[in-house]
């Protein structure tokens, strides 16, 4: 094994109050690959700040080899006295480290390095940051959140980015997809301790919930033998009257342990306040376009929209998601189409900016609007200190300022906001940015359970695959062009169906090309048979239109079965293969218009 490069033992810090960090711990030895989890406000920004030297800790033990260096990724990062992004991430650089990692990094990242600091959007910063922190290759890379405001082509750049560089990793994130594919090991920060798995994010679900089943049991059978010794003590023999004071002292002792037990953070408690029913029928749009200048946004482009349906819009920063929603949603009139939408539709939003948080606001007057002292949830008037506490906030906290929370506090207490009001419609736009893992699962669940319909924007892949029954996607992810299409299912379900959609298109274009050549060299023996078409030539083109014809109707009965709204709620298997089949039909029928459309034009060269 090798020698640590980091290591913390026996971490104590506080802040008044209970301790942050009682005991905890962290080492990090060359080739790891550590993700710390823990619920919001467990502390693992804290001890990620002890490591990196950024905070200092009470008590406790800290050694960090004395050649190794680290980089920490700011979660709010400090760009000033810099005139460029370039300049400000070569910054990062030490002697000896190459300066064309960061263009490369740059470039990667979207970025030209020209930009001017003070002019980034919160993604830009997140990206200028990262490049400062990855071009020197750190002995130890620490990263508080690199995927947010992060699109999905950059995480999964990041994600082989970092599988292929030498630096140790420790890593705090959301997104589960990430944690998987980076980690191969985990620790966890509970009630101030750290607890160790020498296995990535993708077993620590199933390892925590053993750890808690077996604590529980064992505080059980403290319970018990507590119960046996003060039976003991009250009604043991006449001989034994006499106390044995070393038990007394046990007892003593176990009631203690029993009473300073905390058990595990408590889960956020939330179901949401749904509305009165909507209409069928929710979103109409028909031929619907947007663009800005020279560039197009949304091309025409067609849905329908109905009650219960759960739809998750992907795709690069740009590409214009939030465009198309606003569109979706009225908030933005298309340049050309209509969009109609439903009857009595109750909306309810989750804005990914946090534009509706006032800092200078309290919880408690941000809850309930200023209306006082209590709100109503689903037609039941909670005092804004009991809600609050659903969602994890102290009743201390009811005069707190906005401005004092943290990015996964502020993010609960707007979902606790959305959550309150009534509503048959959720317009959720980057929902999961700071969510803890264990309020993400409460989301999901809701998501998923949900009696109205939903439309989200989202990065996280995992969350996508959880919750959405159809997926929006550009046409052309790598240079979106306006155009977008709709998938059964969620993000994974996406894929396969492009990829399904692709490798048909790879066959035929194999098989225009092979045609192609076929009928070049027929073309070329064209004077050796006096001018006329081969047999096989003749043959095919009287023959292709009917074929062409069978797939006209094949396509059309498709269509016709997939018009059924119920379809995928009723039986999605059925629409996933009927959109499978319609890929291929319409990527053979391209195939025999192509073939049909040479042998015409070698047709009327002949005659000609």
């Amino acid at each position: 094994m090798a020698p640590p490069i980091l290591k913390l033992d026996n971490i104590y810090l506080s802040f008044g109050g209970a301790p942050l960090l009682n005991g905890a711990g962290l080492q990090v030895e060359p080739g790891d690959r550590i993700c710390l989890v823990g619920r919001n406000g467990s502390g693992k920004s804290t001890l990620m700040k002890v490591a990196a030297g950024m905070v200092e800790a009470q008590s406790g033990e800290v050694f960090r080899h004395p050649s190794a260096t680290i980089r920490y990724l700011e979660q709010a990062p400090d760009f000033a006295g810099y005139t460029t992004v370039q300049a400000y991430a070569e910054a990062g650089l030490g002697p000896g480290d190459d300066p064309y990692r960061v263009t490369y990094l740059l470039e990667h990242l979207g970025l030209t390095g020209e930009e001017h600091p003070d002019q980034l959007s919160g993604g830009e910063a997140r990206r200028a940051a990262l490049a400062r922190v990855m071009a020197p290759e750190p002995d130890i890379l620490m990263l508080d959140e690199p995927t947010n405001h992060l699109d999905l082509p950059t995480i999964e750049w990041l994600e082989d980015e970092l599988r292929k560089t030498r630096s140790a990793l420790v890593v705090i994130s959301h997104d589960r997809r990430f944690l998987e594919k980076v980690s191969n090991a985990t620790v966890w920060i509970d009630r101030g301790t750290a607890r160790r798995l020498s296995r990535g994010f993708g077993h620590f679900e199933a390892w925590r919930d053993q750890v808690l089943e077996e604590e529980e049991i064992e505080q059980h059978k403290l319970g018990k033998a507590i119960e046996r010794e003060e039976h003991w003590m009250r009604y043991g023999v006449t001989a034994r009257r006499k106390r044995n004071m070393r038990r007394v002292g046990e007892l003593q002792a176990m009631r203690a342990s029993y009473r300073g037990h905390n058990g595990p953070q408590g889960s956020v408690q939330a179901s949401v306040a749904e509305g009165r029913e909507s209409g069928k029928l929710v979103v109409e749009a028909e031929n619907i376009t947007k663009a800005y200048e020279e560039r197009t946004i949304v091309a025409p482009f067609s849905i329908r929209v109905h009650r219960g349906d759960r739809i998750g819009l992907v795709g690069p920063n740009g590409a214009g998601k939030t465009t198309l929603l606003k569109m979706l949603t009225g908030q933005l009139k298309p340049d050309s189409g209509w969009i109609k939408l439903g009857t009595n539709l109750e909306i309810a939003t989750l804005d990914q900016k946090r534009e509706d948080l006032d800092p200078e606001d309290t919880l408690s007057h941000y809850l309930t609007d200023g209306r006082g002292e209590t709100l109503l949830v689903n037609g039941e008037q909670r005092h804004v200190a009991g809600y609050m506490k659903d969602f994890l906030f102290q009743p201390e906290q009811i005069r707190t300022p906005i401005k004092n929370l943290s990015g996964g506090e502020r993010a609960r207490l707007m979902l606790a906001r959305m959550l309150a009001k009534p509503s048959n419609l959720l317009i959720l736009d980057e929902p999961t940015n700071d969510l803890d893992i264990e309020t993400l699962d409460l989301l999901q669940e809701i998501v998923a359970g949900y009696n109205g319909t939903v439309i989200l924007v989202s990065h996280d892949r995992d969350f996508l695959d959880r919750t959405v029954t159809s997926t929006i996607a550009p046409a052309n992810p790598d240079a979106p062009d306006g155009r977008w299409i709709e998938y059964a299912g969620g993000y994974s379900d996406m894929l396969a169906q492009r990829k399904g959609a692709q490798d048909e298109r790879r066959k035929a274009e194999k098989a225009a090309e092979k045609s192609k050549t076929e009928n070049t060299s027929s073309s070329s023996d064209a004077p050796k048979t006096k001018g006329k078409l081969s047999y096989k030539q003749k043959f095919a083109l009287e023959n292709i239109p009917k074929e062409m014809e069978k797939a006209e109707a094949e396509i059309a009965l498709r269509e016709k079965k997939m018009a059924d709204p119920n379809l995928f709620i009723k039986d999605p298997a059925t629409f996933t293969k009927l959109v499978a089949e319609m890929e291929k039909l319409r990527e053979k029928l391209a195939g025999m218009e192509e073939e049909w459309l040479q042998l015409e034009m070698l047709r009327e060269e002949i005659e000609g």
